[in-house]
């Protein structure tokens, strides 16, 4: 077993060089491998052009699988029934109950965030507000590569179908043609119109741009391997997009009070995820930092993916002793995770304090892992610091907004002349004889 000390970084705040040592550990570029780029690039221009044919070589071609057309490559809702039908009673439950409470949380989400519009009437008859309406249709991408994400379903449909958007377009890649019957079973449960076992950047290419057999989506959402998010760059503008997604992440703020082995199997369950992901605590407690360093080295030999794990904690992860869980929550604000685990005996106080997460898990009850399959709120979160400026996935993301303006006779009269001598100050005549034409 190798030794506590080996197997992740520590760093004290009270050290001279501290900020640049976190500087560091932070510092990630996303993956814009040119190689890569191009690649993706190519297979788009390919879709765009030439459309299905295209989509299908590409498919056969990366996923090992011998179609005959595209129109083969989509499930019908009988085989996606038919795969949540096959799961056990356990399986079913858990599938279900995940999807009822993802689905009850963004009912109320649809409500609070105002989702209806809004309209007022001011005193001389003009009615001003905004009208609310769903998108159309929308493309959700699940990845099918190295794992099944069934959670990424729930996550990325049932907001959508809360939202009201008229039809959900779901790809998946099915390498060598094996489908994972509990993804089949999620898009059953969350209500995807159509499903295509197609994935990597001919899948964007073909919901952003439409082809004989797969329809032009208005936005893409779901996270992706190098070339999906090269793609999805891309094709942003023809369509819209969700994020670009960087690895996962955790930082924990304890306050010595919780288990150690909780906080370590807290950190593993991000570090698993990838040898980039990110996983860091944040503790003003030194013999408790030393406990937890111990748990990561007596549990890491028993998880399966350990491999992962330990390239992880080694090369992106760290045990950050800090003076108090003041400076905790400032450096918290400054790492703005995508989750932030507040393990302590009084987590609100702290949380009052947080202005820059994706997700906060308040007390040691509530594990990340509650929140990825089952809590209620989305998972599909910002990483790479982007939670200073963007929000978890919900509602919102699936819906637009119109400004209603209704004039009243009496209401052109007045801001026809505001109007108008802006419009002769920028210059722009045709502006301004517009609103005079309504003068009386």
């Amino acid at each position: 077993m190798a030794s506590p000390a080996s197997l992740i970084t520590r760093l004290d705040s009270t050290e001279a060089d501290f900020s640049a040592k976190l500087s560091a550990l932070l510092a990630f570029e996303a993956s814009e491998d040119e190689a890569i780029d191009r690649a993706a690039a190519q297979i788009l221009v390919s879709v765009k052009t030439h459309g299905d044919s295209a989509v299908l070589e590409a498919t056969n071609r990366f996923d090992r699988l011998s179609a005959d057309s595209v129109a083969a490559l989509e499930l019908s809702q009988q085989e996606m029934q038919a795969a949540l039908n096959s799961l056990s009673a356990e399986r079913r439950h858990a599938l279900e109950t995940a999807a009822q409470r993802v689905r009850a949380y963004h009912e109320i989400q649809k409500k609070e965030c105002g989702s209806e519009g809004f309209s007022y009437t001011e005193a001389d008859g003009t009615v001003l507000g905004q009208k609310v309406t769903p998108l159309d249709r929308v493309g959700i991408y699940v990845p099918g590569g190295k794992a099944a994400y069934p959670s990424s379903v729930l996550m990325n449909a049932i907001p959508a179908k809360v939202a009201g958007v008229q039809e959900i377009i779901m790809v998946v890649p099915t390498p060598d043609g094996v489908k994972n019957p509990l993804v089949l079973a999620a898009a059953a449960i969350a209500g995807v119109d159509r499903v295509f076992t197609i994935g990597g950047a001919q899948a964007v290419g073909a919901l952003a741009y439409g082809t004989a057999t797969i329809p032009q989506v208005d936005k893409i959402v779901g996270p992706g391997n190098a070339y999906v998010a090269a793609a999805k760059r891309r094709v942003f503008g023809t369509v819209g997009i969700d994020m670009i997604a960087g690895p996962s992440e955790i930082l924990v703020l304890c306050d010595g009070t919780t288990n150690p082995d909780w906080v370590a199997m807290d950190l593993f369950s991000q570090a698993e995820h990838d040898e980039l992901a990110q996983s860091i605590l944040l503790c003003p407690d030194a013999a408790y930092i030393e406990a937890v360093q111990a748990s990561i080295a007596r549990l890491l030999p028993e998880m399966p993916r350990h491999e992962v794990i330990r390239t992880s904690l080694a090369n992106r992860g760290a045990l950050i002793k800090v003076r108090d869980m003041d400076e905790a929550c400032a450096i918290a604000n400054s790492i703005a995770a995508e989750h932030l685990e507040i393990s302590a005996e009084q987590p609100q106080q702290w949380a009052d304090k947080i202005r820059h997460a994706g997700a906060m898990f308040l007390g040691r009850y509530s594990s990340e892992a509650l929140g990825d399959y089952c809590a209620g709120p989305n998972h599909v979160l910002p990483t790479s610091r982007t939670a200073r400026f963007s929000s978890p996935l919900g509602v919102y993301d699936f819906q637009k907004r119109s400004s209603m303006i209704h004039v009243s006779e009496q209401g052109a009269q007045t801001l026809g002349k505001v109007a108008a001598e802006l419009a002769y100050g920028e210059g722009l005549q045709a502006h301004a004889r517009s609103a005079e034409f309504r003068l009386k």
